[in-house]
């Protein structure tokens, strides 16, 4: 005689009450996480879709959450992010590096082109060197953290400008690519490739690059590293968002 078996975990005298806990813990994670820098408030099915939980799972830990005001819901049963999802919030703000975030990144592009790697910022007509990993080889380009470049010379710089929309080219040329080969243009012997790099909201924060010798890293060398820039570019521009390598919606 054929049985029907138990899915329901609470009801499984071999389950874990602690992994269990877990499993509820990372649930609850995944409903705050459902929420955008548009969303003001999501429906109950909207939220359930999303986090692939169903309504009556996703209702317990809503109300659960809003207990300690991490959730609120509004009078025409939506729920919006509460109070201490905000506090968190702030509280990551006011501690968060960008270094960190962003060194370990320029490491392993270094590590993958064998050239130095940097980080750039905008400051008025400026671009200054956040951040860099110098490259293994003797001969390379330097340039020190906190330097300032300009702007209008440069793969960098010219990548800072294009994707705050300047008009014109090459300007329109780079954001059609998606980055952008300079050689020789600051430096004679100096040759780079850029890409920009952004952050919630696609809001545009900096250019990574790598740079070298001309001699060295030439136009089709460094259409090789193209892919390795680019890669480096998404993966910098979703830890800045805070999205999980992987994660999407």
């Amino acid at each position: 005689m054929s049985r029907t078996m138990n899915t329901d975990p609470s009801q499984d005298p071999d389950a874990d009450p602690a992994e269990e806990g877990v499993v509820a813990v990372r649930r609850a994670m995944r409903i705050l996480e459902a929420f955008g820098v548009e969303d003001t408030h999501l429906s109950l099915a909207e939220l359930s879709r999303r986090t692939q939980c169903h309504r009556s799972t996703v209702l317990r830990l809503a109300r659960t959450l809003a207990l300690d005001d991490y959730l609120a819901q509004r009078a025409d049963g939506t729920w919006r992010l509460g109070r201490a999802a905000g506090w968190l919030g702030a509280c990551y703000q006011a501690t968060f590096n960008v270094v960190d975030v962003v060194q370990p990144v320029l490491r392993e592009l270094s590590a993958a082109t064998g050239e130095s790697a940097t980080f750039y910022v905008r400051e008025g007509n400026q671009r200054i060197c956040m951040a860099r990993v110098e490259g293994p080889r003797s001969i390379r380009h330097h340039v020190r953290v906190g330097a300032a470049l300009p702007l209008v010379q440069g793969s960098p710089g010219r990548v800072l400008l294009a994707f705050a929309g300047e008009a014109g080219e090459p300007y329109e040329s780079i954001r059609r690519a998606g980055y952008m080969i300079s050689l020789g243009e600051r430096d004679a012997e100096v040759s780079s490739i850029s890409a920009p790099v952004y952050g919630i909201n696609w809001t545009l924060l900096g250019a990574i690059c790598i740079s070298g010798p001309l001699s060295r890293l030439t136009e089709s060398v460094l259409l090789e590293h193209k892919e390795s820039i680019l890669g480096a570019a998404s993966q910098l521009s979703r830890s800045m968002m805070g999205v999980r390598q992987g994660e999407g919606r």
